[in-house]
This record gives structure tokens, C-alpha cells and sequence, in this order.
């Protein structure tokens, strides 16, 4: 006789996405979890605002064209998690700042999820260098099992 599984014991989960044509895929597995494990999704995403320091000055409608344009690239899905009744709440957060720091302080921090799952980017050598990876970032600091999905 083959036992099945479906919930995992996760009731809150956080998936960070990117804004890259792979953060539909880590969507639908955070879906799924969620909706196999009757939970919680948070969906988080930061508009990366480090090029915009620099500059000391950018244009005032600059991040809602940003979140507006996050938005509507995952509203499909998120109509989608609203409508599968085991998912007991879906909640979109979208903010400006560091990622590395806005992810941990302002979001997995405040949410306290017990899952977080996140995309690996595909980073060139070089980039990986000079800019890091999100998602070990994340396997490092979250103090929660962490996804990440390929």
C-alpha cells in the first residue's frame, strides 16, 4: 500500500521572487505547498533601489510604475492561489530598498514564515561575485527550511 503525503506542517509561506522569467515556476510550487499544506502565502518582492541611491534622485512615479508592473506580471497567479480554497490567505508585498536587507528586516522578520522559497538565478561568474546570490543569502539567514526551486 502506498501512503501519500501532502501536508508538510508549514503554515506560513514566503516566497521571494525576482521579477525573472523563472519566478512564475517558484509561484506555482509556493501555490501548490501552500495549498497542499492549507497555509499562508506571503508573496514578496523588492524593487532593488541601490542603482537609485546613487544617483541621489530619481522620478517620484519610478517604483509604483515598478510595483504596478510586478503586479500585473503575477496577477494571473495570484487569481489563481486567491481562488484554491485551502489556501487560507495570500497577501502581496511589494517594497523599495536593498533587497538582501529589506527581505530579512521588513519581511521574512515581520511574517515569520515556516517555509521560504525563492528562485536560483542563474548568475554568471562574474555577477556572482560582484553581486552575491539571493537565494544563498536567504538558505543562510532564514532560520526556516528553505525551497529553491530551479
Amino acid at each position: 500500500m502506498t501512503k501519500t503525503y501532502t501536508d508538510l506542517g508549514y503554515d506560513k509561506i514566503f516566497v521571494a521572487l525576482d521579477g525573472t522569467d523563472l519566478q512564475y515556476k517558484v509561484l506555482d510550487r509556493a501555490i501548490t505547498t501552500a495549498a497542499n499544506d492549507n497555509a499562508e502565502l506571503y508573496i514578496g518582492h523588492v524593487i532593488d533601489s541601490t542603482a537609485l541611491e546613487t544617483t541621489g534622485t530619481y522620478p517620484s512615479g519610478l517604483i509604483s510604475a515598478l510595483e504596478e508592473d510586478f503586479r500585473n506580471s503575477i496577477a494571473e497567479q495570484i487569481a489563481k492561489a486567491q481562488a484554491e480554497p485551502n489556501i487560507k490567505k495570500v497577501t502581496v508585498i511589494v517594497k523599495a530598498g536593498r533587497i538582501r536587507e529589506t527581505l530579512k528586516d521588513e519581511m521574512l522578520d515581520e511574517i515569520n514564515p515556516d517555509l521560504v522559497v525563492c528562485g536560483a538565478r542563474g548568475l554568471s561568474p562574474i555577477k556572482y561575485v560582484l553581486l552575491g546570490s539571493i537565494s544563498t543569502f536567504l538558505i543562510r539567514t532564514a532560520k526556516v527550511d528553505t525551497l529553491v526551486v530551479k
